[in-house]
């Protein structure tokens, strides 16, 4: 496989996914919006797909792609907007058809490859492959420009350990109160007395948070509604202990696949069962959190591949 063509919702988690995988099975990638013109013709979607009709209909017109004199090899969506959609083209442009996340509701034998979290208790199916995290990409490039510009910031101290904290926010799942935060940071200091301690928050993060974090003695902190510079690249790459909050999945992921660091998430969950909790638990018992033990995703780009080469 050569080309990839990625179908995006417009969230940056999920197209990052996508991304992730175009680059894992070595292909060069085009980006295409997509948008269902209506709940209604989302709800119709899962309807159609069940008596194998598939039409791009139901989406506002697309923009356009190119490849030169290429088409593209394999069609790739994550997220319930792009599921049909990258059914749809894919018949369209006789290409295989991959998706990241379980596509629930939608028939999933017309899939060429689905990429399931384990949170989501995905069926054993020939076309299932179980990953315990979100995909991210494996760019050396990507977190050696990180470094570099973080280190043109701020240089760590040499011989010394380095504590980072990834603070995100609240979300449905999730709440974040100062108190809470002063609470977390007190037990953060005192656990880590030897360490360098760096910080970065969100857009996410709230006011009276920030406010709190900035009464600590973090030798590097970057809040986002003063600066919106990434450090979280040399955080990954550089950081002996990391501290990521329990909703930010996206950076747990991250932390719990590159990088040396012992990783640990600060659970500002809200009570009662949910995707986060079972995603938190599922990490803890592989050792990918509060161990040492980090996600390999080679045997998953393994069994992704081999399942569309069939």
């Amino acid at each position: 496989m050569k080309n990839a063509l990625i179908l995006t919702d417009g969230k940056a988690g999920h197209e990052n996914q996508s991304k992730a995988l175009a680059r894992a099975l070595g292909c060069e990638f085009s980006i295409l919006p997509v948008k269902f013109r209506s709940p209604f013709a989302k709800a119709l979607s899962y309807l159609l797909d069940r008596v194998s009709v598939r039409t791009m209909r139901l989406f506002e017109p697309l923009g356009s792609f190119e490849y030169g004199t290429a088409h593209p090899d394999i069609v790739i969506g994550t997220g319930s907007g792009t599921f049909y959609a990258a059914k749809a083209l894919a018949r369209k442009l006789g290409a295989k058809c991959a998706v990241v996340l379980y596509p629930r509701g939608y028939d999933i034998d017309s899939f060429d490859c689905i990429l399931a979290p384990a949170f989501d208790h995905p069926p054993k199916a020939r076309n299932i492959v179980e990953i315990p995290a979100n995909l991210v990409a494996a760019d050396t490039a990507f977190y050696a420009a990180g470094e570099k510009a973080f280190r043109e910031r701020h240089s760590p101290q040499l011989g010394k350990r380095a504590c980072a904290v990834i603070v995100g926010g609240p979300n449905k799942c999730s709440s974040m109160s100062a108190d809470w935060m002063k609470t977390q940071m007190d037990r953060i200091f005192a656990a880590t007395p030897d360490c360098e301690h760096w910080l970065t928050t969100s857009r996410r993060t709230p006011p009276d948070v920030e406010k709190v974090l900035e009464s600590y003695p973090f030798d590097y902190a970057l809040f986002y509604s003063k600066d919106h510079f990434n450090p979280i690249p040399a955080f990954v790459q550089l950081a002996d202990v990391l501290y990521v909050t329990a909703e930010s999945t996206g950076m747990l992921s991250e932390a719990c696949t590159f990088g040396t660091a012992q990783v640990h998430a600060l659970d500002n969950l809200n009570p009662g069962p949910s995707k986060f909790r079972d995603f938190i638990g599922l990490l803890v018992s592989a050792g990918h959190l509060d161990g040492n033990r980090k996600i390999d995703l080679s045997p998953i780009v393994a069994s992704a591949l081999a399942i569309l080469e069939k």
